[in-house]
C-alpha cells in the first residue's frame, strides 16, 4: 500500500490529540511533520501535547514545528475552560524529553510542498499558520495534494458562539484568507457532521478494557472533557471533533457532502460564521465541499480498530458497544 503523505496542522488540545494517535496509527497514511498553531492552548502547550500523543503512539520520531502563537488580527482566545488548563483534561504530564522540535512551522510547509507534489494537510486547528504560508509563498500551494479543514458549521449553531465554529472564530481573518486564496478545493470538516462523533460511556468503558499505554491516554485525557460536556450542553461523553477529518481523509466514504462557494465572517455579532453559499447566490466558483452526512458507526469502527488493532478478541464487542 502506498501512503499519503500528510502535514497534520493542529493545536493540541483533546480531539487533536485523539486524531493525531488515529493518523498516527494508520497504516494509509505517512505523517511527514506536525505544525502547531495557536488555538485550543498556547503554542508551547500545543508542543508538549503533541509530543505526547507521539510518545503514546511510538512516534516521536516525527518532527513538530513551532507555528504562530498568535491570530492574524484578534487577540488569541484559548479553550482552556474546555479542554484543560494544560489542554490535556488536566494530566498534567511531564515534559517530553527525546521529540524532535523545530522552529518555523510556516517554513516548513512552504518548502516541503515546494519540493514535493503528493503532500495533503489536514488542519485541525486554526488556519493561521496555513493563511501565512499562502501569504509567504501561494505559487507553492500549486503543488498540494489535498486540503481538509476541521473547522466551521453550515446549518449547526456554533460551539462558541450562535454562529461560529470555533476554529474559525479564533482567527476568522486567517480562515477567510485560506478559503480566498487556496487554491486547492477545501473539505470542510464541520460541526454539521462532526457533532455526531460522540465517546460514549459505553465506548470509553470499552476502550478501559483494551489495558495499555493508548487506552489508558485516551481514558486520562478525556475524562475532563466529559465532565465540561455534561456542564455544558448536557450530553452524556464528550464530542471528538478532530478525528473524524483524518478519518474522512483515509475513507471519504464516511461522510458525504456538497460543493459550495464560502467564506468566513470577520468580525461583529456573526464572526467566525462559515457562510456556504449553497444556492449559488454569490455566482462564485466553488472553493470548498461542505460535509454535512456522516456515518458515525462507520467511524468509531475505524476510530477502535485502528488504535486497537491488536486487541483481536476485544474488537468483536465493538459493533455491539456502537
Amino acid at each position: 500500500m502506498e501512503k499519503k503523505k500528510v502535514i497534520i496542522d493542529c493545536d493540541p488540545g483533546i480531539d487533536d490529540s485523539l486524531a493525531l494517535l488515529l493518523a498516527l496509527k494508520s497504516e494509509e497514511l505517512e505523517v511527514i511533520g506536525i505544525t502547531i498553531v495557536c488555538g485550543n492552548v498556547p503554542v508551547d502547550l500545543g508542543v508538549e501535547n503533541a509530543l505526547k500523543a507521539l510518545e503514546i503512539a511510538d512516534a516521536l520520531h516525527v518532527p513538530v514545528y513551532l507555528g504562530e502563537n498568535k491570530p492574524l488580527k484578534r487577540e488569541l482566545v484559548t479553550a482552556q475552560d474546555t479542554h484543560g488548563e494544560d489542554g490535556v483534561g488536566e494530566c498534567f504530564f511531564g515534559k517530553i524529553k527525546d521529540g524532535n522540535v523545530r522552529d518555523g512551522a510556516v517554513d516548513f510547509i512552504v518548502d516541503t510542498l515546494k519540493n514535493n507534489k503528493d503532500i495533503s494537510i489536514i488542519a485541525l486547528g486554526p488556519l493561521t499558520n496555513i493563511a501565512k504560508a499562502i501569504m509567504t509563498d501561494k505559487e507553492a500551494f500549486n503543488n498540494l495534494s489535498e486540503f481538509v479543514s476541521m473547522g466551521g458549521a453550515f446549518r449547526i449553531h456554533g460551539n462558541c458562539s450562535p454562529v461560529a465554529e470555533f476554529n474559525y472564530w479564533v482567527d476568522p481573518h486567517g480562515a477567510d484568507y485560506v478559503f480566498k486564496n487556496l487554491n486547492k478545493k477545501i473539505h470542510m470538516v464541520g460541526l454539521d457532521v462532526t457533532r455526531k462523533i460522540v465517546l460514549t460511556p459505553n465506548i470509553i468503558e470499552l476502550i478501559k478494557r483494551f489495558n495499555d499505554n493508548v487506552s489508558k491516554y485516551i481514558v486520562d485525557i478525556t475524562r475532563f472533557y466529559v465532565d465540561f460536556h455534561w456542564n455544558q450542553e448536557g450530553i452524556i461523553g464528550c464530542v471528538i471533533n478532530d478525528p473524524l477529518a483524518v478519518a474522512y481523509f483515509i475513507d471519504r466514504s464516511i461522510c458525504s457532502g456538497f460543493s459550495s462557494y464560502t467564506e468566513i465572517v470577520h468580525d461583529g455579532i456573526a464572526m467566525g460564521q462559515s457562510i456556504v453559499d449553497k444556492e449559488k447566490f454569490y455566482g462564485k466558483e466553488d472553493n470548498s465541499y461542505i460535509l454535512t452526512e456522516v456515518d458515525e458507526k462507520k467511524f468509531m469502527l475505524m476510530f477502535l480498530e485502528k488504535l486497537f488493532k491488536d486487541k483481536k478478541n476485544i474488537l468483536k464487542a465493538v459493533k455491539e458497544v456502537i
